[in-house]
């Protein structure tokens, strides 16, 4: 294996240099730059297709990563890039066909009135220059984000990603206004409501309104296609509509965020906005993570309109390594195997026979409460009672440490840290989302059995299924059973890593 240090060497020199990135220490204040599970890191030394390998050659199978889009290491993206990179990789206003190559590809899978691209390295950067075209575009500044959301690490993004500034010290900026996020599961308006979709944008109006009452005008409304940070949370049918007829009424653009659920993960269509129907088309959309397969490379995509604006402005733009020939070969190459490997129809049908199931353990285990998704975009919602939809926040943080000793690597994440995400690399097979629920279903089993949970058959998500947690259990949770206040104190203050608060001492099972 290529090493140049040993674990423990690796973890010291990196809790010493890299951004108190503490490794392995529970004690003290909370570290900006975590690793995964950060109790006992894993250290990755190589990577195929789904799978992960440790120093020790231990496999992993990796339902985290999608950046990896196609794959780790994919033989046919890493020889692009060789190829590219030993013929020219420079500034990108210089002319060079890959760039044009690239977004002429790109626009084919759009729609016909998002045609102009501007390239950028991250979603974070392809974010904030969606920001400034929509403030741009008619001289606005306020923006309507929604409750949970995160689109990125800059200080112009976390002042709309309500994931951080509702954690932190940062203060609510009076120029974003926060909707509530549209969950039929656990919000306001639950899958019982005649029209959630239609209750979830009225309080859209109600911002709007609000904002003009103050004199405020509204530049934009920014969401992802379907939350990722916030919970693996899909919106209902027709919200996105209405929100958007709502938002261009009131003179601002509508701003979809792709970065970690487009290119086909959905498997049904090529962006995951596309999922919510034909008569739904933003005005900005961004991209980012899988586009390179880790190469860094993103995009902001919209209407000639809009970038006109941006030009009459006088303000140029340009990124030095925006869109540069070796990470637009990467991102072409990417496109080719999608197509070669039917990626998409790999998502959807894998996705799909997953679903199934985990649909499957539901039933068993009273502790899974929801399961949600398409394609290999999937949240599993750990609860305590299944009536009163409490979150299973300790023992979510417990479920995915003793996935990892079974040699799985999953996340968790939402506003209450008990969703376990997957979304792996889109070459996962059948296979893979067998042995996954069969391990899933181990840990389950051991966890209810030592925490006394009921697992009576469940008949549907709406099904009381009480959990009676003896007191010695719940004293071996990370800090007890934690109530509401303990749990808004615990989330991080970083960049949105998908890792997991350290679960502390867990449940000895």
């Amino acid at each position: 294996m290529c090493e140049l240090y040993s674990k423990e060497t690796t973890m010291a020199l990196r809790g010493k240099y890299i951004g108190c990135a503490h490794c392995g220490i529970s004690a003290g204040p909370r570290p900006s730059c975590t690793v995964f599970f950060p109790e006992d890191p894993v250290k990755i030394v190589r990577a195929e297709r789904q799978y992960m390998f440790d120093e020790r050659g231990q496999r992993y199978l990796d339902c985290i990563n999608n950046v990896a889009h196609v794959g780790h290491c994919h033989p046919e993206v890493v020889e692009a890039a060789r190829r590219q990179m030993e013929l020219l990789n420079t500034n990108s206003r210089f002319l060079h066909d890959n760039i044009v190559a690239y977004a002429q590809r790109l626009a084919a899978t759009l729609p016909p009135q998002l045609c102009i691209c501007y390239f950028t390295n991250s979603g974070s950067e392809a974010n904030d220059l969606a920001l400034r075209l929509a403030r741009g575009f008619r001289g606005r500044q306020d923006v309507i984000t929604l409750e949970h959301a995160y689109h990125g690490h800059l200080s112009s993004l976390i002042e709309i990603s309500p994931y951080k500034f509702q954690k932190g010290k940062d203060d609510h900026k009076e120029f974003v206004h926060v909707a509530p996020a549209p969950d039929t599961y656990r919000g306001k308006y639950r899958e019982d409501h005649a029209d959630p979709a239609g209750a979830y944008a009225d309080q859209v109006k109600e911002i709007i309104e609000d904002a003009h009452h103050r004199g405020r005008k509204i530049a934009a409304f920014i969401a992802e296609s379907m939350q990722s940070c916030g919970g693996q949370v899909l919106p209902p049918a027709g919200y996105f509509q209405r929100v958007a007829e709502l938002v261009r009424g009131a003179g601002g653009v509508f701003i979809v965020d792709e970065v970690q659920v487009g290119f086909g993960r959905t498997g049904k269509r090529f962006w995951s906005f596309q999922t919510h129907g034909e008569d739904f088309v933003p005005d900005i959309v961004t991209m980012g993570k899988p586009m390179g397969n880790g190469h860094p490379l993103a995009c902001v995509v919209t209407t000639k309109e809009i970038a006109d604006a941006f030009h009459a402005s006088g303000m140029q733009y340009f990124n030095t390594f925006g869109g540069n020939p070796v990470s637009c070969a990467a991102g072409l190459a990417v496109l080719d195997v999608m197509e070669k490997e039917d990626l998409r129809g790999n998502a959807a049908r894998v996705g799909a026979y997953l679903t199934e199931l985990l649909n499957e353990q539901k039933v068993k285990h009273a502790l899974i409460g929801d399961i949600r998704g398409v394609g290999l975009f999937i949240g599993i919602d750990l609860v305590k009672d299944r009536g009163r939809r409490t979150p299973a926040t300790a023992e979510a943080q417990h479920v995915i440490y003793k996935m990892k000793e079974k040699r799985v690597l999953l996340s968790a994440d939402g506003p209450h840290r008990n969703v376990l995400k997957i979304k792996p690399p889109m070459c996962f097979t059948a296979e893979d989302a067998e042995f996954l629920v069969e391990q899933l279903d181990g840990v389950l089993t051991v966890l209810e059995e030592s925490i006394g949970t009921q697992t009576e058959p469940a008949i549907s998500g709406n099904t009381a299924h009480g959990t009676k947690m003896p007191e010695e259990a719940r004293r071996e949770l990370p800090g007890g059973a934690p109530n509401s206040t303990e749990i808004a104190s615990r989330r991080r203050n970083g960049a949105c890593r998908e890792t997991h608060s350290p679960a502390g001492k867990r449940l000895r099972t």
